[in-house]
């Protein structure tokens, strides 16, 4: 894998891609609009128009950490549109640039079988990325970030911020599968495990997250 070539962040303004962009200092974070403060160089794209991605250097590794709630997103089209339109887009001009290896962030319980329409299109995700055929593809599936959004100006997710006030304390009593992991965790996990030999797809698990990325 040629060294000289950035890694692609895609979703670089949310918990765990910063995380990566902190893991990944020489990478090129893909952003919708000027984003300052991050701590790689940007590139503006538009994951809607696959030729905004034909000006940027073309990538060893590309690192997929984009995101939405069904709460954010407002319908299930747009939330589908933001976890598995943008999701594939980047990941297939990265594969067609010449990337060889993908993280992908998508989330506990994924499966494209799924009743519950968020694990469903997740699911779905994790196929459409399996199929471009990268010699190595490490999906990880994190339980509850466990991360300030509003620190970085996003969203605030009352679900998510209730959830955390009631299990922080009780984290140690928690199994490692369920127990709220770090995005810095996540995000080392996946640095380390997209580096190691192994199979070409390789599923991380939360708990696996939470020994690896220690």
């Amino acid at each position: 894998m040629p060294t000289s070539r950035p890694d692609w962040i895609a979703g670089a303004t949310g918990l765990v891609g910063r995380a990566l962009c902190a893991e990944l200092p020489t990478g090129l974070a893909l952003v919708r609009k000027p984003t300052p403060g991050l701590p790689v160089s940007t590139a503006i794209v538009d994951y809607g128009r696959p030729e905004s991605f034909q000006a940027l250097p073309a990538p060893g590794r590309v690192f997929i950490a984009l995101g939405t709630t069904m709460a954010q997103a407002g319908s299930q089209a747009a939330f589908r549109a933001a976890d598995f339109d943008a999701v594939l887009a980047v990941a297939r001009a990265a594969r067609e640039a010449g990337a060889t290896h993908c993280g992908l962030v998508s989330a506990l319980a994924a499966n494209a079988g799924s009743a519950v329409f968020y694990n469903r299109v997740k699911g779905e995700a994790e196929d459409a990325l399996k199929a471009l055929g990268f010699e190595r593809l490490v999906i990880a599936r994190p339980s509850l970030l466990d991360g300030e959004r509003e620190k970085l100006d996003q969203p605030h997710r009352s679900g998510e911020a209730w959830s955390l006030r009631l299990m922080r304390p009780l984290a140690g009593l928690i199994p490692a599968a369920w127990r709220p992991i770090s995005p810095q965790r996540i995000a080392r996990a996946m640095c380390l495990a997209l580096e190691a030999p192994g199979p070409a797809l390789r599923v991380l698990e939360s708990s696996e997250m939470q020994r690896l990325g220690a």
